[in-house]
């Protein structure tokens, strides 16, 4: 079944009247709730400005309003191949090739060490 991203957590810093810092975020979701191969799981990173981190590849602050899901979206994009790496290791450990349940013996009895 095809992996759900939705775009679902933004939440800005202000310094001076303008965004220096974004806390950026998505849920990964794999089926449907009903289903036993429902898997979900969010991410979350943050984004400072380059007035906070002096690289220029950072995004300039900018007023809240001035900000679009589009420009959001571009500041998480690096984020993503690992995101998607992360989410198909763990929908397989857990849903593909979950662990082994080991269970107890219950009848085991510790051996005589007298012989």
């Amino acid at each position: 079944m095809a992996v759900t991203k939705v775009f679902n957590h933004a939440v800005p810093y202000l310094s001076a009247g303008k965004v220096v810092e974004w806390e950026l975020g998505m849920t990964y979701t794999n089926s449907v709730s009903s289903s036993p191969l429902f898997y979900q799981s969010d991410f979350s990173t943050t984004i400072q400005s380059s007035a906070m981190t002096g690289l220029s590849s950072d995004f300039t602050p900018a007023p809240e309003s001035t900000w679009s899901k589009a420009g959001l979206e571009a500041l998480f994009a690096d984020s993503i191949p690992l995101w998607n790496m992360v989410f198909a290791s763990q929908v397989d450990s857990v849903i593909t090739n979950p662990p082994d349940n080991p269970q107890p013996d219950n009848t085991y009895t510790i051996p005589d060490q007298s012989s």
